[in-house]
């Protein structure tokens, strides 16, 4: 029987509690890469999701993205 590796990914913050909309932003960004979810864990903080860990680097890489953790630090907060 083949062994399947597992991976957590997680979003934490305490604005997560006045804000809604965080469930909705991960769910959709992996569900948009193609990323199966095997089991979800949340908090008032922290919503964490274990995936396949074939997925750990594109599932990291499309939260950053649906997050905005991607952006240089001179980019926050700047408006065009």
């Amino acid at each position: 029987m083949a062994m399947i590796k597992l991976a957590k990914l997680s979003i934490v913050g305490v604005g997560m509690r006045s804000h809604a909309g965080s469930g909705d932003n991960l769910f959709k960004a992996l569900g948009e890469e193609g990323i199966n979810i095997q089991l979800i864990s949340t908090s008032e903080i922290k919503i964490s999701v274990v995936v396949n860990e074939k997925y750990l680097e594109s599932g990291t890489k499309c939260l950053h993205d649906a997050f905005g953790l991607h952006l240089d630090i001179k980019e926050v907060g700047t408006s065009n």
